[in-house]
């Protein structure tokens, strides 16, 4: 190797390290948000962690579909400023299509959860969880328009390596969450008392929040300013939508597929008890957690490569993306580790293991917990793989990884072992490590062999 080689891979693991902490940072956010909800609400009791978890799973399903059509930008806007860095038309007309998307969505995204209730009893849900699920979900579902809104304001901030104001709006998300929360949970500050409703109601005003914030940054701050987003935001452009769809649509059903498998481990958790399903929402809030960083540094590979692939340059891609997958593994190992070794404690975060009542559910998390570290880095490496194919605008293929990781291995293996094999809740977490290890090599594949299967710039 000559001496140029590592001082460019030094450089990149720079310049990915700059773009992908606030980044991180915003993700967890993000997922913090949503651990807010999960420690509040079991603060109620165990009925309204599982009925709030078996709503909130079916709502993430939906939005992680409609993450994934709104992510499609995300590669279009860093191969055109790898062609031309300082486009603006071209950028503010991919911003426009997003929204458009969004609000295309959202109309049958809001319609299906209307009826969570009935879905969940078609399911084979108890019957008054799901009644109480539907409560929440009406109150919290209309914050995912908001929620989608607030990620294309972000995907436009990553393209143009300047994710930091994702990073403020993220941090005031949270503190918004935990205020609207608190007051309207239990009835602070001349609130009344929701519960569980009072949690979906938070929700949409933080994300109301968090918008309001977005819209403030891109037209008061210079570097924004001149790209004029919401400037004549009715105009439609069917060539670049259609090229918005064609790249995000397979990103969709691989965010649904993946997030369908956790949405269908909670109803299989169901068919095993409430404890079940309250320790797998402590496990997952935990899992969430850690893949925060990896997300984040697969966002920032999509850029890094996209700008490559814009550019031509296929040295630049390799770098971008050796230098996230080796970030993105490396912490996934680390928190395996510490899942490892005390799985009881992070499960104390959300429950209180001294109290009887929650012994059960005590029990179960640690030991999914401990399943779940065996994951880790699998999950990491899967996710920054997809991240780095991403970047090159490959996005088909690797949703048929996805389906046959997540669905026909995770979810199959997982409920065989569960029902089957009598291993309950831990015989599904294991399927979901098995397929998670899985799509991680299969995405690994094929990125190491992009050049032969023509995915480069040049061989195009």
């Amino acid at each position: 190797m000559t001496a140029e080689k590592p001082q460019g891979y030094r450089a990149e693991f720079r310049a990915t390290l700059a773009l992908a902490w606030p980044l991180i940072l915003t993700n967890l956010t993000m997922s913090l948000i949503g651990a807010t909800d999960v420690l509040m609400v079991g603060w109620l009791g165990p009925t309204e962690l599982a009925a709030s978890s078996l709503g909130f799973n079916l709502s993430m399903l939906l939005a992680i579909f409609g993450m994934g059509l709104v992510m499609g930008a995300s590669p279009l806007m860093a191969s055109e400023i790898g062609r031309f860095r300082h486009s603006v038309r071209d950028i503010r007309r991919t911003f426009r299509q997003t929204l458009w998307l969004v609000a295309m969505l959202s109309v049958p995204l809001l319609i299906i959860l209307w009826n969570t209730g009935a879905i969940l009893t078609l399911l084979g849900q108890d019957a008054r969880l799901s009644a109480l699920a539907q409560d929440y979900i009406r109150a919290y579902m209309w914050s995912i328009p908001l929620f989608l809104t607030t990620l294309a304001f972000r995907n436009f901030l990553a393209a143009l390596e300047r994710p930091r104001w994702s990073l403020i709006v993220g941090v005031v998300g949270v503190l918004g969450n935990i205020l609207f929360n608190y007051s309207l949970i239990f009835g602070r500050f001349g609130m009344p008392a929701l519960g569980v409703v009072g949690a979906g109601v938070g929700s949409v005003l933080t994300n109301l929040v968090m918008v309001a914030l977005m819209i403030v940054v891109v037209y008061r701050d210079r570097q924004f300013r001149r790209y004029h987003l919401l400037g004549r935001w009715w105009r439609s452009d069917w060539p670049r939508f259609a090229e918005m769809t064609r790249i995000g649509t397979p990103i969709a059903i691989s965010h649904a597929f993946e997030a369908g498998v956790f949405t269908a481990a909670v109803m299989l958790m169901g068919w095993i008890s409430t404890a079940a399903v309250a320790a797998h929402a402590v496990a997952l809030q935990l899992a969430s957690l850690t893949f925060m960083v990896p997300m984040g540094l697969a966002q920032a590979a999509t850029v890094r490569v996209g700008i490559g692939h814009g550019r031509g340059d296929a040295a630049h891609i390799r770098r971008a993306g050796w230098s996230s997958f080796v970030m993105g593994t490396g912490f996934m190992a680390v928190m395996a580790l510490i899942m490892l070794t005390i799985p009881g404690q992070l499960a104390g975060l959300f429950i209180d293991r001294s109290d009887p009542a929650n012994a059960e559910v005590a029990e179960l998390a640690v030991s999914f917990l401990i399943v779940a570290a065996l994951f880790q880095v699998a999950d990491g490496a899967q996710v920054v793989a997809q991240g780095m194919l991403r970047g090159l605008q490959d996005t088909f293929v690797p949703m048929l990884f996805a389906l046959l990781g997540y669905w026909v291995i995770g979810i199959g293996v997982g409920a065989w072992l569960a029902f089957e094999r009598e291993w309950g809740g831990v015989g599904i977490w294991t399927g979901l490590a098995i397929g998670l290890g899985i799509v991680a090599v299969l995405m690994l594949t094929r990125w190491m062999q992009r050049e032969r299967l023509g995915l480069l710039p040049s061989a195009a």
